[in-house]
């Protein structure tokens, strides 16, 4: 018999119809039954949010801590069984997946930290005999939307801080990735966290993300996902006067210079556009390349990914897991078809494999001879696709790398200074990367882009204090 997993509203475990969770390495593989959420579920869970707000936001700091030092404690201690369940359901390698729990215990871990470090400041007013108190508030009820490619690390980074700074939140996970979050909850639930103040309504973003978007009682969302859903975020919220938070994604640039460390260059592009299957907003997809190193950098990269095994993500040789669904397996496929069609060389990869089990596997890409105008050098493809393109010095280079409606991370291989520091300064980009992977951040710095990336403030880190709070100003009168 199949486990069912409801869904949690109000204290309240709830839930009629289910959906099967299905492992993308193997297809035969059902992970469990989870529960698919309505539009009324969703007022329930909205209606459970703001009665336990009062309570909640004038909680004790030391309360507040306790809960998601607790939470941060369990989940770090079972990072090794949530991983796998991550690489079961998610299609990340098992390494991946542990390491993807980890994060989210470390971003628990900090933010039950914050939450003792709380402050303010207090200034004189221009008027003799007057005090002015600067403080922040929760902002109330927040309904958080988190995407499925990390299943487990970005509702850590909305729910922490959310938690930390007083708000109560509705949670909709991906419809692809609904385990990682039901095990989150279930671990906030035993570390002590009110009922109301954590309800989860897991479902279809056509249903349940909707029904989010329309509904009047939230003060506030969090989005992680495509550009089209955070473009409809964007409006039904400034219809409605709440605030918002976009993260949507990138068409990140590496750029490898003449003068780069070759093995520096081959393992940063290998990791930023191949790891994890290459879904990460933050994967390099444009790899930028200047003509003295070009050719010795792509025979080098094809000899890597050729060296790198796609498999089943809980085998311990694989490298590259499989495509996390059968529409991004499709899309993934056509983009192949694109990029050939538009007289780009396929110089590897870009077929679908046969595994020992039924899963969505496929050859990491590489395309040669690209222009910046081609579609696989424009489009945010969220796949194991490489495009590289041919630049003549740095200048090009870095005019290329800004060549881009997205905004979100960019790297340079590079051993001048001198190219460094002026890319770090002039990449239009929120993060920027020297000698290192476009994806892979850490959890106690702001992570945001700019451009068609992101909108609102920045995400993790002391910046998260700019979402989830208000300003309040207070003047007294003793």
């Amino acid at each position: 018999m199949t486990e069912q997993h409801l869904n949690f509203v109000g204290g309240r475990d709830i839930g009629a119809d289910f959906t099967p969770n299905l492992n993308p390495s193997d297809l035969s593989d059902v992970i469990g039954e989870y529960a698919s959420g309505t539009a009324e579920d969703v007022s329930a869970a909205v209606d459970a949010a703001r009665a336990a707000f009062p309570a909640w936001s004038r909680s004790g700091i030391a309360e507040r801590h306790g809960i998601l030092r607790r939470a941060a404690d369990e989940i770090l201690a079972r990072k090794e069984d949530l991983g796998r369940l991550l690489a079961r359901e998610e299609g990340k390698t098992l390494a991946e997946g542990i390491g993807e729990v980890a994060r989210a215990g470390q971003i628990f871990d900090f933010f039950a930290g914050e939450c003792l470090r709380l402050s303010g400041e207090t200034v004189p007013s221009v008027r003799p005999g007057i005090r002015i108190d600067v403080t922040r508030e929760p902002l109330g009820v927040i309904g958080l939307i988190t995407p499925w490619n990390f299943p487990i690390a970005i509702p850590a980074w909305k729910l922490a801080p959310a938690l930390a700074y007083g708000n109560t939140v509705v949670l909709k996970p991906a419809d692809l990735v609904p385990g990682c979050v039901w095990e989150l909850v279930q671990i906030l639930r035993r570390a002590g966290a009110p009922d109301g103040v954590v309800n989860l309504v897991m479902g279809r973003g056509s249903v349940v993300g909707q029904a989010m978007l329309d509904h009047p009682g939230l003060d506030a969302i969090s989005f992680t996902g495509s550009v089209e859903t955070g473009r409809r975020v964007a409006l039904s919220s400034a219809e409605k006067g709440r605030k918002y938070q976009l993260e949507m994604g990138g068409k990140n640039p590496l750029v490898v210079l003449d003068d780069a460390d070759l093995d520096t260059a081959v393992s940063c592009a290998l990791n930023g556009a191949f790891y994890s299957t290459g879904q990460r907003c933050t994967a390099s997809s444009r790899l930028i390349v200047t003509d003295g190193i070009h050719d010795r950098f792509v025979a080098a990269l094809r000899e890597a990914m050729a060296g790198a095994t796609v498999g089943h993500a809980l085998d311990s040789a694989t490298v590259i897991g499989p495509v996390a669904s059968a529409p991004q397996l499709e899309q993934d496929i056509d983009y192949v078809r694109i990029g050939e069609a538009e007289g780009a060389d396929l110089v590897f990869g870009g077929q679908r494999l046969n595994g020992e089990t039924e899963g969505f596997f496929l050859s990491p890409a590489l395309f040669t001879g690209c222009t910046s105008e081609m579609r696989i050098a424009r489009e945010e493809i969220f796949g194991p696709l490489a495009a590289v393109l041919r630049a003549r010095d740095y200048d090009e280079a870095l005019a290329m790398a800004n060549d881009t409606d997205f905004g979100l991370t960019a790297g340079i291989c590079t051993t001048s200074l001198v190219h460094a520091e002026h890319f770090k300064r002039n990449a239009e980009a929120g993060m920027v990367m020297v000698n290192l992977p476009t994806a892979g951040v850490d959890f106690h710095v702001p992570f945001g882009g700019r451009k068609g990336s992101s909108f609102g403030p920045r995400e993790q880190g002391r910046y998260a204090a700019e979402f989830f709070t208000t300003v309040k100003t207070a003047y007294v009168l003793p």
